[in-house]
Protein backbone atom coordinates (compact mmCIF):
# COMPACT_ATOMS: atom_id res chain seq x y z
CA UNK A 1 0.00 0.00 0.00
CA UNK A 2 1.25 3.45 -0.91
CA UNK A 3 1.11 6.00 1.92
CA UNK A 4 1.10 9.80 1.60
CA UNK A 5 1.37 11.86 4.78
CA UNK A 6 0.82 15.32 3.33
CA UNK A 7 -1.27 16.73 0.51
CA UNK A 8 1.91 18.24 -0.92
CA UNK A 9 3.31 14.73 -1.47
CA UNK A 10 0.55 13.75 -3.87
CA UNK A 11 1.59 13.23 -7.47
CA UNK A 12 -0.58 14.29 -10.39
CA UNK A 13 -3.19 11.57 -10.66
CA UNK A 14 -3.89 10.41 -14.21
CA UNK A 15 -6.84 8.29 -12.98
CA UNK A 16 -10.09 8.70 -11.12
CA UNK A 17 -10.34 7.48 -7.55
CA UNK A 18 -12.87 5.84 -5.25
CA UNK A 19 -12.31 7.37 -1.84
CA UNK A 20 -13.40 6.31 1.65
CA UNK A 21 -13.14 9.09 4.24
CA UNK A 22 -12.97 8.59 7.99
CA UNK A 23 -10.87 8.38 11.12
CA UNK A 24 -11.06 4.57 11.01
CA UNK A 25 -9.74 4.24 14.57
CA UNK A 26 -10.03 0.57 15.49
CA UNK A 27 -11.15 -0.51 12.02
CA UNK A 28 -14.28 -1.95 13.60
CA UNK A 29 -17.18 -3.67 11.83
CA UNK A 30 -18.68 -0.34 10.74
CA UNK A 31 -15.38 0.73 9.19
CA UNK A 32 -15.03 -2.67 7.54
CA UNK A 33 -18.44 -2.23 5.92
CA UNK A 34 -17.33 1.13 4.51
CA UNK A 35 -14.12 -0.39 3.14
CA UNK A 36 -15.97 -3.32 1.56
CA UNK A 37 -18.22 -0.78 -0.15
CA UNK A 38 -15.07 1.06 -1.29
CA UNK A 39 -13.59 -2.10 -2.81
CA UNK A 40 -16.84 -2.97 -4.59
CA UNK A 41 -17.34 0.49 -6.06
CA UNK A 42 -13.69 0.80 -7.10
CA UNK A 43 -13.87 -2.50 -8.96
CA UNK A 44 -17.16 -1.69 -10.66
CA UNK A 45 -15.98 1.76 -11.73
CA UNK A 46 -12.39 0.74 -12.52
CA UNK A 47 -11.16 3.26 -10.00
CA UNK A 48 -8.21 3.20 -7.61
CA UNK A 49 -9.36 2.54 -3.99
CA UNK A 50 -8.02 5.25 -1.68
CA UNK A 51 -8.67 6.22 1.92
CA UNK A 52 -8.44 9.66 3.45
CA UNK A 53 -7.83 9.66 7.18
CA UNK A 54 -6.57 12.15 9.75
CA UNK A 55 -3.82 12.44 12.34
CA UNK A 56 -4.28 13.51 15.02
CA UNK A 57 -7.93 12.58 15.46
CA UNK A 58 -10.07 15.76 15.18
CA UNK A 59 -11.43 15.22 18.71
CA UNK A 60 -7.86 14.93 19.98
CA UNK A 61 -7.15 18.32 18.44
CA UNK A 62 -10.30 20.20 19.44
CA UNK A 63 -12.18 18.06 21.96
CA UNK A 64 -12.69 19.22 25.56
CA UNK A 65 -11.27 15.87 26.69
CA UNK A 66 -8.27 14.26 25.06
CA UNK A 67 -9.50 10.95 23.70
CA UNK A 68 -7.33 7.85 23.70
CA UNK A 69 -6.92 6.05 20.39
CA UNK A 70 -7.74 2.37 19.91
CA UNK A 71 -4.85 1.93 17.48
CA UNK A 72 -1.58 3.59 16.67
CA UNK A 73 -1.42 5.13 13.20
CA UNK A 74 0.88 2.26 12.16
CA UNK A 75 -1.68 -0.33 13.26
CA UNK A 76 -4.42 1.55 11.44
CA UNK A 77 -2.41 1.63 8.21
CA UNK A 78 -1.55 -2.06 8.48
CA UNK A 79 -5.24 -2.86 8.91
CA UNK A 80 -6.25 -0.70 5.94
CA UNK A 81 -3.83 -2.58 3.73
CA UNK A 82 -5.20 -5.95 4.88
CA UNK A 83 -8.69 -4.71 3.97
CA UNK A 84 -7.69 -4.00 0.38
CA UNK A 85 -6.84 -0.30 0.37
CA UNK A 86 -4.24 0.49 -2.28
CA UNK A 87 -3.39 4.06 -1.27
CA UNK A 88 -3.80 5.94 2.02
CA UNK A 89 -3.60 9.69 2.48
CA UNK A 90 -3.07 10.89 6.06
CA UNK A 91 -3.99 14.55 6.36
CA UNK A 92 -2.42 16.35 9.33
CA UNK A 93 -5.39 17.71 11.24
CA UNK A 94 -4.47 21.23 12.32
CA UNK A 95 -6.17 24.57 12.72
CA UNK A 96 -5.76 25.55 9.07
CA UNK A 97 -7.34 22.31 7.90
CA UNK A 98 -10.15 22.62 10.46
CA UNK A 99 -10.99 26.08 9.13
CA UNK A 100 -11.57 24.91 5.56
CA UNK A 101 -15.14 25.51 4.48
CA UNK A 102 -17.11 22.53 3.26
CA UNK A 103 -16.84 23.77 -0.32
CA UNK A 104 -13.07 24.23 -0.06
CA UNK A 105 -12.65 20.75 1.43
CA UNK A 106 -14.55 19.23 -1.46
CA UNK A 107 -13.12 21.40 -4.23
CA UNK A 108 -9.46 21.60 -3.17
CA UNK A 109 -8.98 18.12 -1.73
CA UNK A 110 -11.57 15.72 -3.12
CA UNK A 111 -11.82 17.15 -6.63
CA UNK A 112 -8.57 18.98 -7.45
CA UNK A 113 -6.11 16.82 -5.48
CA UNK A 114 -7.75 13.38 -5.52
CA UNK A 115 -9.90 13.40 -8.68
CA UNK A 116 -12.69 11.53 -6.92
CA UNK A 117 -15.34 9.77 -8.93
CA UNK A 118 -16.91 8.01 -5.93
CA UNK A 119 -16.90 9.03 -2.25
CA UNK A 120 -17.82 6.50 0.45
CA UNK A 121 -18.56 7.67 3.99
CA UNK A 122 -20.55 6.64 7.05
CA UNK A 123 -24.07 7.96 7.57
CA UNK A 124 -22.95 10.43 10.24
CA UNK A 125 -20.09 11.92 8.24
CA UNK A 126 -19.49 15.63 8.85
CA UNK A 127 -16.98 17.92 7.17
CA UNK A 128 -15.86 21.51 6.83
CA UNK A 129 -15.41 24.26 9.39
CA UNK A 130 -17.42 23.62 12.53
CA UNK A 131 -18.52 20.23 11.09
CA UNK A 132 -21.28 22.07 9.25
CA UNK A 133 -21.29 19.84 6.17
CA UNK A 134 -23.41 16.68 6.23
CA UNK A 135 -24.42 13.91 3.84
CA UNK A 136 -27.02 16.10 2.11
CA UNK A 137 -24.40 18.78 1.47
CA UNK A 138 -21.96 16.18 0.17
CA UNK A 139 -24.59 14.92 -2.28
CA UNK A 140 -25.14 18.49 -3.52
CA UNK A 141 -21.41 18.97 -4.04
CA UNK A 142 -21.28 15.61 -5.80
CA UNK A 143 -23.86 16.75 -8.34
CA UNK A 144 -22.00 20.03 -8.82
CA UNK A 145 -18.51 18.52 -9.24
CA UNK A 146 -19.41 15.22 -10.87
CA UNK A 147 -18.87 12.51 -8.26
CA UNK A 148 -21.15 9.97 -6.64
CA UNK A 149 -21.69 9.63 -2.90
CA UNK A 150 -22.30 6.36 -1.08
CA UNK A 151 -23.46 6.75 2.54
CA UNK A 152 -22.99 3.46 4.38
CA UNK A 153 -25.48 2.57 7.10
CA UNK A 154 -24.31 1.92 10.63
CA UNK A 155 -23.67 -1.59 11.91
CA UNK A 156 -25.37 -2.81 15.08
CA UNK A 157 -24.48 -5.62 17.45
CA UNK A 158 -26.86 -6.71 20.22
CA UNK A 159 -28.94 -3.59 19.65
CA UNK A 160 -26.07 -1.12 19.98
CA UNK A 161 -24.45 0.87 17.20
CA UNK A 162 -20.84 -0.12 16.58
CA UNK A 163 -18.63 2.91 17.21
CA UNK A 164 -15.08 3.72 18.19
CA UNK A 165 -16.27 5.65 21.25
CA UNK A 166 -18.21 2.65 22.59
CA UNK A 167 -15.24 0.34 21.97
CA UNK A 168 -13.00 2.76 23.89
CA UNK A 169 -15.45 2.61 26.80
CA UNK A 170 -15.48 -1.20 26.76
CA UNK A 171 -11.69 -1.41 26.72
CA UNK A 172 -11.20 1.10 29.50
CA UNK A 173 -13.51 -1.05 31.63
CA UNK A 174 -11.67 -4.26 30.75
CA UNK A 175 -14.57 -5.60 28.67
CA UNK A 176 -12.39 -7.11 25.97
CA UNK A 177 -14.99 -9.63 24.80
CA UNK A 178 -17.56 -6.88 24.22
CA UNK A 179 -14.91 -4.91 22.31
CA UNK A 180 -14.12 -7.99 20.21
CA UNK A 181 -17.79 -8.28 19.23
CA UNK A 182 -17.63 -4.79 17.69
CA UNK A 183 -14.10 -4.96 16.32
CA UNK A 184 -14.69 -8.33 14.67
CA UNK A 185 -11.39 -9.56 16.17
CA UNK A 186 -9.59 -9.47 19.54
CA UNK A 187 -8.21 -6.15 20.72
CA UNK A 188 -4.46 -6.00 20.13
CA UNK A 189 -1.58 -3.91 21.39
CA UNK A 190 2.07 -4.10 20.39
CA UNK A 191 5.33 -3.02 21.93
CA UNK A 192 8.83 -4.01 22.98
CA UNK A 193 9.90 -6.43 25.72
CA UNK A 194 11.92 -4.53 28.31
CA UNK A 195 13.77 -5.49 31.49
CA UNK A 196 11.65 -5.59 34.66
CA UNK A 197 12.44 -6.25 38.30
CA UNK A 198 12.12 -10.06 37.97
CA UNK A 199 9.19 -10.33 40.42
CA UNK A 200 7.55 -12.92 38.19
CA UNK A 201 10.77 -14.89 37.99
CA UNK A 202 11.07 -14.93 41.79
CA UNK A 203 7.55 -16.36 42.03
CA UNK A 204 8.34 -19.05 39.48
CA UNK A 205 6.47 -17.40 36.58
CA UNK A 206 8.85 -15.38 34.38
CA UNK A 207 7.13 -12.56 32.53
CA UNK A 208 7.79 -10.36 29.54
CA UNK A 209 7.44 -6.71 30.55
CA UNK A 210 6.07 -4.67 27.68
CA UNK A 211 6.49 -1.00 26.76
CA UNK A 212 3.84 0.03 24.24
CA UNK A 213 2.80 3.17 22.34
CA UNK A 214 -0.84 2.04 22.48
CA UNK A 215 -3.00 4.45 24.46
CA UNK A 216 -5.70 2.10 25.76
CA UNK A 217 -4.55 -0.80 27.95
CA UNK A 218 -7.35 -2.81 29.62
CA UNK A 219 -6.60 -3.38 33.30
CA UNK A 220 -6.79 -6.72 35.08
CA UNK A 221 -5.68 -10.28 34.43
CA UNK A 222 -6.36 -11.63 30.93
CA UNK A 223 -5.99 -14.68 28.76
CA UNK A 224 -3.99 -13.46 25.76
CA UNK A 225 -2.21 -14.57 22.64
CA UNK A 226 1.39 -13.37 22.56
CA UNK A 227 2.76 -12.83 19.07
CA UNK A 228 6.55 -13.29 18.97
CA UNK A 229 8.54 -13.45 15.73
CA UNK A 230 5.44 -14.23 13.70
CA UNK A 231 4.16 -17.04 15.98
CA UNK A 232 1.33 -16.96 18.51
CA UNK A 233 1.79 -18.41 22.00
CA UNK A 234 -0.82 -18.91 24.75
CA UNK A 235 -0.19 -16.44 27.55
CA UNK A 236 -1.52 -14.85 30.71
CA UNK A 237 -1.23 -11.08 31.05
CA UNK A 238 -1.44 -8.85 34.11
CA UNK A 239 -2.02 -5.15 33.57
CA UNK A 240 -1.85 -2.88 36.59
CA UNK A 241 0.30 -1.68 39.47
CA UNK A 242 1.13 -4.94 41.37
CA UNK A 243 -0.41 -3.81 44.70
CA UNK A 244 0.86 -6.88 46.60
CA UNK A 245 4.36 -5.40 46.40
CA UNK A 246 3.27 -1.88 47.29
CA UNK A 247 4.08 -0.62 43.79
CA UNK A 248 2.24 2.10 41.94
CA UNK A 249 4.12 1.89 38.67
CA UNK A 250 1.85 0.78 35.83
CA UNK A 251 3.12 -2.38 34.12
CA UNK A 252 2.09 -4.84 31.42
CA UNK A 253 3.46 -8.29 32.26
CA UNK A 254 2.89 -11.40 30.16
CA UNK A 255 3.66 -14.94 31.20
CA UNK A 256 3.97 -17.02 28.02
CA UNK A 257 2.99 -20.59 28.79
CA UNK A 258 5.73 -23.21 28.34
CA UNK A 259 8.11 -20.66 26.88
CA UNK A 260 11.70 -20.54 28.11
CA UNK A 261 13.41 -18.10 25.76
CA UNK A 262 14.70 -14.64 26.70
CA UNK A 263 13.19 -12.06 24.37
CA UNK A 264 14.40 -8.69 25.67
CA UNK A 265 14.23 -6.08 22.92
CA UNK A 266 11.84 -8.19 20.82
CA UNK A 267 8.67 -6.76 19.32
CA UNK A 268 5.60 -8.45 20.75
CA UNK A 269 1.88 -8.30 20.08
CA UNK A 270 -0.82 -9.09 22.63
CA UNK A 271 -4.34 -10.13 21.68
CA UNK A 272 -6.74 -9.81 24.61
CA UNK A 273 -9.16 -12.76 24.62
CA UNK A 274 -10.84 -12.92 28.02
CA UNK A 275 -10.66 -11.19 31.38
CA UNK A 276 -10.15 -13.60 34.27
CA UNK A 277 -10.29 -11.19 37.20
CA UNK A 278 -9.37 -7.76 38.48
CA UNK A 279 -5.92 -7.12 39.86
CA UNK A 280 -5.95 -7.23 43.67
CA UNK A 281 -3.62 -7.14 46.63
CA UNK A 282 -2.63 -10.34 48.45
CA UNK A 283 -1.46 -10.48 52.06
CA UNK A 284 1.79 -12.22 51.08
CA UNK A 285 3.62 -13.36 47.91
CA UNK A 286 2.75 -17.05 48.51
CA UNK A 287 -0.97 -16.32 48.28
CA UNK A 288 -0.32 -14.40 45.07
CA UNK A 289 1.69 -17.35 43.76
CA UNK A 290 -1.19 -19.74 44.52
CA UNK A 291 -3.61 -17.44 42.66
CA UNK A 292 -1.30 -17.26 39.65
CA UNK A 293 -1.18 -21.08 39.59
CA UNK A 294 -4.99 -21.14 39.48
CA UNK A 295 -5.04 -18.46 36.76
CA UNK A 296 -2.59 -20.44 34.62
CA UNK A 297 -4.60 -23.65 34.96
CA UNK A 298 -7.74 -21.75 33.99
CA UNK A 299 -5.89 -20.32 30.98
CA UNK A 300 -4.69 -23.76 29.90
CA UNK A 301 -8.22 -25.12 29.98
CA UNK A 302 -9.54 -22.09 28.12
CA UNK A 303 -7.01 -22.41 25.33
CA UNK A 304 -8.24 -25.91 24.55
CA UNK A 305 -11.26 -24.30 22.95
CA UNK A 306 -9.64 -21.18 21.47
CA UNK A 307 -8.28 -20.89 17.95
CA UNK A 308 -5.61 -18.38 17.02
Amino acid sequence: MKIFRRLEELPRLPFKTALAIGNFDGLHLGHQKILKTLAKNAEMGRQMPWTLTFSPHPEKFFGPEKICMIQTIEQRLEGLEKLGVRVALIVPFNRAFAQLSGRDFVHKILVDALHVRTVIVGQNFRFGEGRQGNISALHRFGKEFGFQVRAVRQVKRKGRTVSSSLIREFLKNGRVEAAKMMLGRPYEIEGTVIAGDARGQSLGFPTANIATPNEIIPRGVFITWAGVNGRLFPSLTNVGVRPTFGRRKFTIETHILDFGRKIYGTRIRLRFLKKIRNERSFSDPEKLRAQICRDIEFARESFKGIRS
